[in-house]
Order: C-alpha cells, then sequence, then structure tokens
C-alpha cells in the first residue's frame, strides 16, 4: 500500500511537472533520477522528448526504404540488427519482430544520412532499439537523432579516440573511492576494455531485463554525457571483494569484470553514481583521465584496436606504488580512504550542491543535461586507432 502511494505521489508530480508553463524540467530530471525513475513506458513518451528538448509536434516523417540504397553502412546495420533478438521481448510473434527489426534499420539509416558528420558503431542498435520499444519509430528516430548529436558524440567519431578518453576516466573514479582495488586493477593490467560495451550501448547489450535498461536510461537521459562511465564505476565498487579474490592477472580479471552480474542493486547503484559525480566532477578527475591518454597514446605503437586493449600497461608510478606498499598498509590505507568517502558529513554534500545549483532526490544527484557533449575532451594528434 506505501509503495502504491508513492507511486501516485510520483506519478502525479511528474504530470504537475508537464502540465506546468512553462514545462518543469528540472523537476522532471529529478523524476527520472529518483528511485523508480519514470516509472512507465506511457511516462517515458512523455518525459523523454522533454529531456532531450525534442518538439514532438514536428517530428521528421518516418524514413524510407530509399535510404537503403547505395548505403555504406547499410550491411553492417543489416547483420547487427539480425543478430540482436534478444533485445525484443520473449515471446514477441516473429512477424512483429521482424517488422520492427526492419524499423530499426530505418532509424539507423535515416540518422546517419541526416548527419553525414556521424559514424555508426557496433552497438549502436542496442540503443536505438530501446528507444524503438519504448516511444514508437517515429519518435525514436527524432530522439535517437538529438541523442547522437549529443550524449552519443564521442561515440561516433571515425575513430575511437574520444571513446577510450571517456573510458580513461573509469580508473581515477575508482581510486578516490577505494585505492586498493585500482592498485589491483592496475596491477593486474586488466585495462578497461571491460566496460566498453557498457558505455556504448548504455548497457542495453549487456543487461538481459529491459526494465533495468529503461531504468538506466530514465537516469543518463537526466545526466551529464559522462553519467554511464561513473555507473560503470560503481558496478566495479560493489563487486570490490570479488575482484579483490581474484587471481592478479589479465585474463582472469577481464573474465570477472566483463560478466556483469543480472542481480544488482540498480536504486542503490544509481544513488551511489550520481553521489560520485558531485563528490568527483569530471572537471577534477579531466587531467588524471587525460594523463593516462597521453602515456599510453605516446607509449603506444599498436594500431589494432584489440591489440592495445589486451596489453595496456599501468604507468610506472602506480605499479612502483604498488610494489613498495606492503599488502596490510594498502588495505588499511585503502578502508580508511573509502570510510573517509563513504562518512563525508551530508552537510558538505549539501552545500556543494547547493553551490552548482543541483537539487537531491531520494540520495541522487538530479543533474542537467548538457548542451554539447564532452566538449572539453582534450583532442590528440596522435591517434591509436586507425
Amino acid at each position: 500500500a506505501d509503495f502504491d502511494a508513492k507511486k501516485k505521489r510520483k506519478v502525479a508530480e511528474i504530470y504537475r511537472a508537464l502540465n506546468s508553463d512553462p514545462i518543469d524540467v528540472a523537476a522532471l530530471r529529478r523524476m527520472a533520477i529518483s528511485e523508480g525513475g519514470l516509472l512507465t513506458d506511457e511516462i517515458r513518451c512523455k518525459v523523454w522528448p522533454k529531456l532531450l528538448s525534442v518538439n514532438t509536434d514536428d517530428l521528421p516523417p518516418l524514413p524510407g526504404k530509399e535510404l537503403r540504397e547505395d548505403n555504406k553502412d547499410y550491411q553492417q546495420v543489416l547483420l547487427d540488427v539480425r543478430r540482436s533478438l534478444r533485445r525484443f521481448p520473449p515471446g514477441m510473434p516473429d512477424d512483429q519482430r521482424e517488422g520492427l527489426q526492419e524499423e530499426l534499420i530505418d532509424i539507423i539509416l535515416h540518422v546517419l544520412k541526416r548527419n553525414p558528420q556521424l559514424h555508426y558503431y557496433q552497438g549502436y542498435h542496442d540503443i536505438v532499439v530501446t528507444f524503438l520499444l519504448v516511444v514508437g519509430d517515429r519518435l525514436a528516430t527524432a530522439l535517437v537523432e538529438k541523442l547522437s548529436t549529443h550524449h552519443l558524440r564521442d561515440f561516433m567519431d571515425p575513430t575511437m579516440d574520444n571513446t577510450k578518453h571517456i573510458l580513461n576516466y573509469l580508473m581515477p573514479i575508482i581510486d578516490q573511492v577505494n585505492p586498493e582495488v585500482h592498485d589491483f586493477m592496475q596491477s593486474a593490467e586488466v585495462g578497461t576494455i571491460f566496460a566498453l560495451s557498457w558505455l556504448i550501448t548504455w548497457f542495453g547489450h549487456v543487461l538481459s531485463d529491459f526494465r533495468h535498461v529503461v531504468r538506466l536510461y530514465d537516469f543518463f537521459l537526466a545526466c551529464h554525457p559522462l553519467m554511464p562511465i561513473y555507473f560503470a564505476a560503481v558496478i566495479v565498487l560493489h563487486r570490490q571483494q570479488e575482484v579483490l579474490e581474484c587471481e592478479c592477472d589479465m585474463a582472469s580479471v577481464h573474465h570477472l569484470l566483463s560478466q556483469i552480474p543480472q542481480d544488482l542493486p540498480y536504486e542503490s547503484l544509481i544513488s551511489k553514481a550520481g553521489d560520485l559525480f558531485v563528490q568527483f566532477p569530471p572537471s577534477e578527475l579531466a587531467k588524471e583521465a587525460a594523463q593516462q591518454q597521453a602515456e599510453r597514446t605516446a607509449a603506444s605503437t599498436f594500431k589494432d584496436f584489440e591489440l592495445a586493449s589486451v596489453q595496456q600497461r599501468p604507468d610506472t608510478v602506480l605499479r612502483q606504488r604498488f610494489r613498495e606498499r606492503p599488502r596490510g598498509e594498502e588495505r588499511l590505507r585503502g578502508e580508511e580512504r573509502t570510510k573517509s568517502i563513504l562518512t563525508k558529513p551530508r552537510t558538505n554534500r549539501f552545500v556543494k550542491l547547493a553551490v552548482m545549483g543541483l537539487t537531491v532526490a531520494l540520495g541522487a544527484a538530479a543533474l542537467a543535461v548538457v548542451k554539447s557533449a564532452l566538449e572539453w575532451a582534450p583532442k590528440f594528434e596522435l591517434q591509436i586507432f586507425p
């Protein structure tokens, strides 16, 4: 009864925000982030366009089949969509699923045709199919186009340099909360490639329950484009005991982390990711992330992405620090630092939130959607990915 009452109150608050003049987008963001997210697909159809500033009264016409003619991406998109059977609800009739797959192909080709600066990547279809299943083809086309030119922009560059740069935020976030886990992963030389599919599909490719996928999409749509990497970090931190008990070698740690659990405490992790974003915003981590990128780029002569990802090396300072510090001392330091961060006075957090002009709902930070994705991300002349 209490849950139903909370749900009714939240639905009422969402519709109040939708019906206000002007629409209260800040309240909609808080609702998308707070416990339970946007609750139903019917509500998502109304709120997702507001979070992305898409005018639903002026939607583009449905894409036509002529887009498939002489399209350089068509064959790859076709292959990926044909392999996407598990992304559709189990028990869906074959003819209905096949019709949706055709719509999925058309949406992707339409966005790419209208935005020639964007490049298709494998995994993009996992994001598009989520929008298609929730809001239908015409609205999905508009939402995906806006998302592709903003939140997903860096994944759609000609090279994977910016994607790699975003992955480089993962280890600094982990280091802020649990240096022991960070140093263990550096010693194992596992790198960050295990989180690549999480990041570029917004976890759509790796989570089997569609309810969890759309809950995360509520969260990510209301937040800064880097929020998925913060969520990836809290997944690793949630599994810290498993990580530390693993064999300290690349293959073992990579295998463990790449097998994402399906029973994660999503609401708790969403709240922690929001907290970490506020405590350690990207601007504070950018220098360390850029340093990792610069060092690996300068040191690397690999041209093949897979080879580069497998043979990543921790920097010399971290490796030396891990070797020289006794294990007991390292564990104690890690516990003390974790305790310090997780037990910071709540007043400090609220002061910082007030300064940043943010609000808090049920333990998660409500973050404004940025107007352009990662314009501050440094560019490097030397590219390790062809």
